[in-house]
Formats: structure tokens, C-alpha cells, sequence
């Protein structure tokens, strides 16, 4: 009986004990994003978002600095998660103290910073036609003396630069170190591909992400590559050598080990989150309810659109390691939002690339640029939109009259420049549609866009085979170089182009990411320096190196008017034309002997007698016919 009674007594207290246990858990807070803010924005409303245990279950959060107003709190469904709204229109910089309030006990004090901006928005110059963008990986370009090969805290990776899709141990040590290569070669603004932590395990589900493009910090540079501060010294450094800087983001998806994973803010923080919530974050999709992108952007536009096509093109998965980001969740896209601002103010960069911009629904990302827009009138964001039909193109670009939803983007991407030129070096030009007739049928097209002077063309990137393919095709190489850098667009050049690196993606994409000779020890000859460089690469250098000082500043490109003519016995012309000065961009677009009748570009020509060809510093006597060897390209300046 007495036993009875004991378990009986038992049976009663264990429930009170282990409520009491749980009311003794304390709440904590461990993390705010964004980590500080600046007082003086268009928008004086910022979300802070704190991390902590049981911190959403907090009865209040108050401060009592001056000017600061807290307009709301924001429960998530997570109880680890809670978002702050305030107002700060009327407070001065200075650190604040915020003060969370439990059910019991002293509250938790924060104390939180507060800045004043180095500039006005209106001051933050981007990116525009004036310039010439150098993209490159940061992992694959140049290695600092004091390179550390394994950083502590990092989840399981290794660096191995006879793997292409391993981690090479490039950094931004490395780049800051290179600086006067990009003034010798004459290019005016960097773009890096991401910066950002990404903290995955190597070979996790068969991938690495030494590309960046998995961020698991938004607010936090890999430590692989540097700290926050070292990317703001080379910021610094760039621009006190003339270079901009462009950021390159991601707003579509998100890495699988991001904190947000594994402890879902709310159960609409991402798309198809089901096996998710099914395996706490912790197991690869495949094989679950899981959906990836069809890849075909062209549902976001099209006006006959299934829902099935759309819904696999804007909420699949871009790959099954990347969870994809439901911008649809308002306070999810003012995270992102903010995030995009604070790196404006506190790196000072001078424009943003934004990855898989279709990918992302169009609303939100709308919202986003016509924001950033009001607060940076004159900062310039490029948008990757990877549909070869220049109509698709020009709709995204801001102000377009194709579609009744302005995007408010200021530059696109032109992959039907790309992949003309891909197409014609393999082609003669016929009288037709063949060779150069391909890009003059593109060009035709650029009353689509309401500024093709805001368009960024390219003949590669970082996910397409290089130019070259796996040859040594200089004449083609030329060719492409030239229009790329005389034509009505942002020009964007991929890096080791100028001394002919090339690659395919036919076995991996680290075969078009190859190192930069001579960024890393052991190296065997350096491409930074003429000594360094092979004959065969500082012909190419040279040569580019020539074209892209005679357009730096150049009003002739940057302001010009442009006339094409169609292309004629194998020949296709570009002028250029602004205030009594013109230029010309003659190719050859055959493998024979071709001859320029110049009476046929009179209305451009008028009675210019000799004009010198910048590529060469010859000159050319234009009251005759040019007798043009195969390939040959000329850029008259007259």
C-alpha cells in the first residue's frame, strides 16, 4: 500500500517538476541582423531580426534612446526568432540599449549600434556605360603571403587546386596585392563573384561551394577569403585607384547549412518547405517531395503561362543543396532589403549583380529595386536575365513599355549578344543570316529597351565556356573584343581573357574557373607582369590593353550615337558618332581576303580622308577600298 501511495506521489510531482524546469529555461538573445544600422535613410523604418532561445515569447522590448520608436514586434513561428520594427527618424548616432523583457526576472540588455552615413545616397555612384567590368572568383585569383589554409570553426573542407570543383585558396589578400594589374590593363570596376560565408562541407551531397553562391551569412565575408574589414580596405584601395566594386548577391536561394534551415524563422521562410520541417534540415531532398527549377525563365513573361511552369520556374529549387527563399514573406524581403543597404553603406561598394533575378517573384524583387532606387538615385544594379530573345531581355529593364510591372532595373544582362558571337566565330558571313549577320539581327532589336546604354554585354562569364573552347583562336578573340568594347553597352570581360586562358564545361565548371597564372605559390610563371607573361599572353594583353585606355573616358563610346550597317561581302561595320568625331568597328567575317567598298559607309565616312587604327597606330586612307585580310578587325578613329 505504502508503495502504492509513493508511486501515486510520484505520478503528481513529476509533471509540476518538469514544468518548473521548463519555466526555469532562460531566454536568451544571441544574434541581431542587420549588426548595426545607420540614422539619416529615406526609409527611417529598420527590422532587426534577434536570434536567441525562447526569445519570440518576450512580453516587451523597449528603449529609451532618444528619437528611436519601436513600431511593432513580430512573433515568428519558430520561438527562436523575433523580428523588431523601429522607427528612427528622429535619432541621432550612438549606441542604444535594448531591453527584453520575460515573465521573470532582471530583463536582458542589448546594446545596439547606431551610425552616421559616410554620404548622402544621392553621392553613392554605380556602375554605367563609362565602364568596364572585370569579373573574377576571389577563390581562383590570387592567394596573400599570409594565406591560412584551414580556419578554424569552418565546417569540414579542404583546398586542392588539382580539383576544379574544390577550394583553391584564393582570397581577398590576394586581390588587394594585384591592384595595378586591373589600372595596367585598363578596366574600371571589379566584380567579385560572392563574398559571403558560405559554410559547407566539402563533397556534401557531391558539391562545394567554393563559388559562393551557397551563403549561410549574409552579413558575415567568408573567413576563407578575409574579414569584413579587409573587404572594406580593398574597397578602399580599389577606389583610390579608380576601380569600382560590384557585389555580387543572391536573393533567390540560400546554403543548406544557413541557420534559417535547420530552425525555420516561419513555415513560409522558404519554398517547398515540407521536407524540411520533415527532416529538421539535416538530410539531402532528393528523393522527397522535393522540386527543382525547370530552369525556363520564360513563364515569368509568358502570357499564356501554365501555373504548373511558372510555379516549377519561380518556386523550384535552382539545386537540391540551396533551399530556395520565398521572397513572398514580407519580412523575409525587408531582410533582404536591408541586407543589400547595409553592404552599400558599409563597404561602400558601387553596385550589386544580382543572381537568378527571375528565379525570384517579380513583386517582391520590384519592391527591392524601387527602394534601393529612392535611396540610390545613382547606383546602378545588373540583373542576371539568362533568355537569349532580346524581347524577354529588355521587359525586365526598368521603365520597359512590354510589360505592365515595372522592375525598376536599371541594367540586364544581353545573352543574345553572347550567344550570337558564340555562334558566328564558327561561321562565315553570308549575305544572310549567318556569321555577323546574327549580332546585326540582335542589335536591330534595341528599340525594345527603354536604355540599351544600361545593357551589360559579355562573350563569357563564369557559367558558360570560355570564348576560346579549348583553342587559341586569337583572330576570333579579337573580333569579339573589339565590339564588345565599341558597342552602345556595358561591357563585361571574364578574367584571364586578356592573356587567352580557355575551357569547357563538358566535364565540370571549374574548367572555365581555372587559377590565374602566377596568383599562387608555386606558380610557374606569373601573368601579372609583361616579364611574367608568355609571348603568346602579352600579345593578347597588349593588344586589349590598347582598346580599353583609348575607351576609358572616351565620350565617343560612352555618348555616342551608333549606326550598323548590314553586313556586306562578308563585312560588318558599327560607327560610333559624337560631336564631329566618329569611329568604326570594321570585321571581316570570313577566313578569305575581303575588300571594304568605303563608298557604301560615305554617310558616316562624309570626307574623312585617313583615320588611324587604334588597335595597330596605323593609318588608313579612306578615299580608297580597305583590302581586309581574313578576320581582320580594325577600330578607325577619325
Amino acid at each position: 500500500m505504502k508503495m502504492k501511495r509513493f508511486l501515486l506521489l510520484i505520478a503528481l510531482v513529476a509533471p509540476i517538476m518538469t514544468m518548473s524546469a521548463a519555466k526555469t529555461v532562460k531566454m536568451t538573445v544571441d544574434r541581431i541582423d542587420p549588426t548595426d544600422w545607420f540614422v539619416g535613410m529615406k526609409n527611417s523604418q529598420v527590422q532587426l531580426m534577434v536570434y536567441g532561445n525562447l526569445v519570440r515569447d518576450v512580453q516587451d522590448v523597449t528603449t529609451d534612446y532618444p528619437g528611436v520608436v519601436i513600431d511593432s514586434l513580430v512573433r515568428l513561428d519558430s520561438p527562436n526568432y523575433l523580428l523588431i520594427y523601429m522607427n528612427l527618424k528622429d535619432a541621432q548616432p550612438g549606441t542604444m540599449t535594448l531591453s527584453f523583457k520575460g515573465e521573470k526576472g532582471k530583463p536582458v540588455k542589448v546594446e545596439y549600434t547606431l551610425k552616421a552615413r559616410e554620404m548622402k545616397g544621392e553621392d553613392r555612384k554605380g556602375f554605367d556605360i563609362s565602364d568596364v567590368l572585370y569579373l573574377l572568383m576571389p577563390d581562383r585569383f590570387a592567394q596573400g603571403a599570409n594565406h591560412n589554409p584551414q580556419v578554424k570553426g569552418m565546417r569540414t573542407y579542404r583546398e586542392d587546386r588539382s580539383e576544379p570543383s574544390l577550394r583553391h585558396g584564393g582570397d581577398l589578400e590576394g586581390l588587394r596585392q594585384h591592384l595595378d594589374y586591373f589600372n595596367d590593363l585598363g578596366v574600371t570596376a571589379l566584380w567579385f563573384t560572392p563574398i559571403l560565408e558560405n559554410d559547407s562541407p566539402d563533397n556534401d551531397f557531391g558539391y562545394s561551394t567554393y563559388h559562393g553562391y551557397a551563403t549561410t551569412d549574409y552579413y558575415r565575408v567568408d573567413p576563407r577569403f578575409g574579414s569584413n574589414a579587409e573587404y572594406r580596405q580593398l574597397i578602399d584601395e580599389c577606389h583610390a585607384k579608380g576601380l569600382k566594386v560590384v557585389m555580387d548577391m543572391i536573393f533567390n536561394h540560400c546554403g543548406f547549412e544557413h541557420p534559417w534551415v535547420a530552425d525555420m524563422p516561419s513555415k513560409d521562410w522558404f519554398n517547398l518547405s515540407d521536407w524540411l520541417k520533415q527532416s529538421g534540415g539535416t538530410s539531402d531532398p532528393r528523393g522527397t517531395d522535393f522540386l527543382q527549377t525547370s530552369y525556363k525563365l520564360t513563364p515569368v513573361m509568358d502570357p499564356y503561362a501554365s501555373e504548373v511552369d511558372l510555379r516549377e520556374t519561380v518556386e523550384g529549387w535552382f539545386v537540391s543543396t540551396m533551399p530556395d527563399l520565398n521572397q513572398r514573406n514580407p519580412h523575409l524581403m525587408r531582410y533582404l532589403i536591408q541586407n543589400s543597404i547595409w553592404w552599400i553603406e558599409t563597404a561602400g561598394i558601387d553596385g550589386i549583380r544580382m543572381d537568378t533575378y527571375p528565379y525570384a517573384f517579380r513583386e517582391p524583387m520590384a519592391q527591392w529595386m524601387k527602394e534601393l532606387d529612392k535611396e540610390y538615385p545613382n547606383f546602378n544594379t545588373v540583373g542576371e536575365t539568362w533568355v537569349t530573345v532580346p524581347a524577354y531581355t529588355a521587359a525586365w529593364q526598368k521603365d520597359s513599355k512590354l510589360t505592365d510591372q515595372n522592375s525598376y532595373l536599371k541594367t540586364v544582362m544581353d545573352f543574345s549578344f553572347q550567344e550570337a558571337l558564340d555562334s558566328c566565330k564558327h561561321e562565315e558571313t553570308d549575305g544572310w543570316w549567318r556569321g555577323f549577320n546574327r549580332l546585326y539581327n540582335s542589335f536591330v532589336y534595341d528599340y525594345l529597351y527603354p536604355n540599351p546604354s544600361s545593357v551589360m554585354a559579355f562573350i563569357d562569364n563564369h557559367d558558360t565556356d570560355r570564348f576560346l573552347g579549348d583553342g587559341k583562336d586569337s583572330l576570333a578573340l579579337k573580333q569579339a573584343m573589339a565590339l564588345l568594347m565599341t558597342i552602345n553597352r556595358i561591357p563585361q570581360l571574364y578574367y584571364g581573357t586578356e592573356i587567352m586562358m580557355n575551357g569547357t564545361k563538358k566535364v565540370t565548371d571549374g574548367n572555365v574557373r581555372k587559377d590565374f597564372p602566377g596568383g599562387f605559390p608555386g606558380d610557374d610563371h606569373s601573368a601579372f607582369t609583361k616579364e611574367g607573361r608568355t609571348k603568346v599572353e602579352q600579345q593578347m594583353f597588349s593588344w586589349l590593353s590598347r582598346l580599353l585606355h583609348w575607351r576609358k573616358d572616351n565620350p565617343l563610346i560612352t555618348k555616342g550615337k551608333q549606326i550598323q550597317f548590314i553586313p556586306y561581302n562578308g563585312i560588318y561595320v558599327i560607327a560610333r558618332q559624337y560631336q564631329g568625331r566618329t569611329s568604326l568597328t570594321i570585321l571581316n567575317g570570313t577566313t578569305k581576303p575581303a575588300v571594304m567598298e568605303v563608298k557604301r559607309y560615305a554617310e558616316v565616312i562624309g570626307q574623312t580622308k585617313r583615320a588611324k587604327d587604334i588597335l595597330t597606330n596605323r593609318y588608313y586612307d579612306l578615299t580608297t577600298d580597305l583590302q581586309m585580310k581574313p578576320r581582320q578587325v580594325f577600330v578607325l578613329d577619325f
